[in-house]
Order: C-alpha cells, then sequence, then structure tokens
C-alpha cells in the first residue's frame, strides 16, 4: 500500500513540467551577481510583492534569520509571537546569529496586534533597556493550522512600528496561501511591512529556496549577510528555474489545496479519537486534538500503519497539510483509511 502522505507541504516533487524547466535553464555564477534564472526570479518576486528587490535563499530559515540580522544591532531586543516560527522551528538562531534577545509576545491564536505590542515598549533613551527596532510577525501562521493574519491587524501592526522608529518584518513563508485563501494580492498584504521571507519549495512545490524581499538597501545588506551565512550559490539558475516556474504556475492551485483540506476535516469530524473542527480551516493544514488518555505520537504510528503520514505537533496535537502531491483523490482516501481507525 502506497502511504499518502500528508505531513507536510515540504515533500511535494517537482513536477515534469518543472523539471524540465530546471534542466534548460540558464545559468552562471550568483555570488558573482550573473547566473540569469536568479535575477529573473528575483525580479518577478519583488515586482509581485511591490517591492524593490528581492535576494533569492536556500531555506526560509535563512530567509528569516538574514533579514532579522540586516534590521538589528546585537544587544537589541526583537517583539514577537510566542509560537512563530522564528522561535520555535529555528533552533535559537535569532541569538546565535544576530545576538538579540527576544520579547516573546502572547495573543489569541498567533496574532498580537498593538494592544498586546505596548506593554512591552522600552524608553529608548533609557541606557539600560535593549533597543527594539524590528517587530516580527508570521503569515499563514503554522502553530495555528494554516491561520490567516487579517490585513487590519497587519496594518496596525506596520503603523504602530512605524510611528515609533522599528520596523516590521513578515514570515511570508506561506504568503501565497493566504493571499489565494482570502482573494489578496500578495503586493498589498506587505505593503507596509518592510521585510518579507516567502517560500518557494512549500505549497509551490519547488524542491528548493526561499526569498528575502525589501527596499534596496536591505537586500544589498542581505546579499552579505547571506554569504556570511553560506549561503551564496553558483549555478543556482537550475534550482531558482524551479522555483521561478512555481511562482508562474503553482500560486493559483493552491486554491486545490485548500478546498481538499477543508474536504479531509470535514471526512474526519465527529471522530472518536480524534477531535477536528472543519470551521477552523483556513487553508491546507488541518489540526486535529487528541482527546484525554491518547498520546498524538502514537496514534500518527497507528496512522502510519494505515497508510496514511501525519505529524504529531504536540502529545495532544496531530497536523495534516494538503498539497500539490497530495489531490483529492489521495485526501478522500487517508478519510477512507483512518475513519475505521479512529472511530
Amino acid at each position: 500500500m502506497q502511504p499518502i502522505d500528508l505531513r507536510s507541504d515540504t515533500v511535494t516533487r517537482p513536477t515534469a513540467a518543472m523539471r524540465e524547466a530546471m534542466a534548460t535553464a540558464e545559468v552562471g555564477d550568483d555570488v558573482w551577481g550573473d547566473d540569469p534564472t536568479v535575477i529573473e526570479l528575483e525580479r518577478e518576486v519583488a515586482a509581485m510583492l511591490g517591492k524593490q528587490a528581492a535576494l533569492y535563499v536556500p531555506s526560509g530559515t535563512m530567509g528569516n534569520q538574514i533579514a532579522i540580522r540586516c534590521q538589528t544591532r546585537p544587544g537589541d531586543e526583537i517583539l514577537v509571537h510566542e509560537l512563530a516560527h522564528v522561535i520555535v522551528h529555528e533552533a535559537g538562531g535569532v541569538a546565535v546569529l544576530s545576538s538579540v534577545q527576544t520579547r516573546m509576545i502572547a495573543g489569541e491564536r498567533g496574532l498580537p496586534g498593538p494592544d498586546q505590542l505596548e506593554p512591552w515598549l522600552r524608553d529608548p533613551a533609557d541606557e539600560h533597556h535593549a533597543r527594539q527596532h524590528l517587530i516580527c510577525i508570521e503569515n499563514t501562521i503554522g502553530e495555528q493550522g494554516g491561520l490567516i493574519f487579517p490585513q487590519d491587524r497587519i496594518d496596525a501592526i506596520a503603523a504602530f512600528a512605524h510611528e515609533r522608529g522599528m520596523r516590521l518584518h513578515m514570515d511570508g513563508a506561506r504568503l501565497w496561501n493566504a493571499a489565494v485563501a482570502s482573494g489578496s494580492d500578495p503586493a498589498r498584504i506587505v505593503r507596509d511591512v518592510d521585510s518579507v521571507s516567502v517560500c518557494f519549495s512549500k505549497g509551490l512545490g519547488a524542491p528548493v529556496g526561499s526569498a528575502v524581499v525589501g527596499d534596496a538597501n536591505l537586500i544589498e545588506t542581505a546579499r552579505r549577510n547571506r554569504k556570511l551565512l553560506g549561503g551564496g550559490m553558483r549555478q543556482a539558475g537550475i534550482i531558482a528555474a524551479g522555483a521561478l516556474h512555481a511562482v508562474r504556475h503553482h500560486v493559483d492551485r493552491l486554491a486545490d489545496d485548500h478546498a481538499n483540506a477543508r474536504a479531509l476535516a470535514e471526512g474526519l469530524a465527529g471522530s472518536r479519537r480524534l477531535q477536528v473542527d472543519p470551521g477552523s480551516v483556513e487553508t491546507n493544514i488541518v489540526f486535529g486534538a487528541v482527546p484525554a488518555g491518547e498520546n498524538a505520537a502514537a496514534l500518527v504510528a497507528e496512522m502510519a500503519e494505515a497508510g496514511v503520514l501525519c505529524a504529531d505537533l504536540s502529545p495532544r496535537t496531530v497536523r495534516f497539510v494538503t498539497h500539490l502531491d497530495a489531490g483529492e483523490q489521495a485526501v478522500s482516501a487517508a478519510v477512507e483509511r483512518l475513519q475505521p481507525l479512529l472511530q
């Protein structure tokens, strides 16, 4: 029995058309700045997001860390939600790579707003306090089931930051999902954001890469930091071609992933061993709550035996992610395999 892999949208494989684009890509040396495919990708992504420039990087984690490093100094404090990817999934990079401390903010469902940020502001003239130059947010919010960060709240946080001489970074690894699900122009979502990282290897299905996007000065500094962190690549056009194909052909189809996630949630709703709320599904991630007396890791292992791969995020939370390689038929089969186990 072929397993149905719903662990993450990072498990996608290049399509035949994407492989062809990669095989025929024109390449150069990107560290020297003369890889034409990388240049084309960077220009196209910057234009899509309404920003001056972009920088192709190997991963979203590197993209976030570069953006933070570019906009802080050692000893600064960044304000960030306690469930943000840069806190939970990036190996303490903000401390190691940028020497900044974090002020972790609470906020319902991963959504801090000015009211949650205001109490933690420091007097910038007081030498006892760390300087606060950066706020970080995430869209969509992975640790909250792919929740879309509302536009009015993004705008309010940006205004809050800029009024105080601070900057705003968005981890937009799944920004494309947020744009498609909300019917918004990606450039509008990040209009007031100073820097954003976007990922090509999640829902868009490219094998490698992310981009840091912002103004020309930030990207000039980002390029130096990419080199410092070992992210400078040579004939990177081969992989950039996959990303370029993805942004041109795989963005609109994310709506299929969202519909399949809702279908999965509806198919699993009412299960005795996994509590799933279809109404909470906004994009391509489905969370299930394990009831008392059950353990998520053990249940995930049982589901793998039944032919469905998923992830345990905590002792009480199971995650499923729909993607390019898990379409409508795969989701229907997953529900059929899991229902006898979960009832």
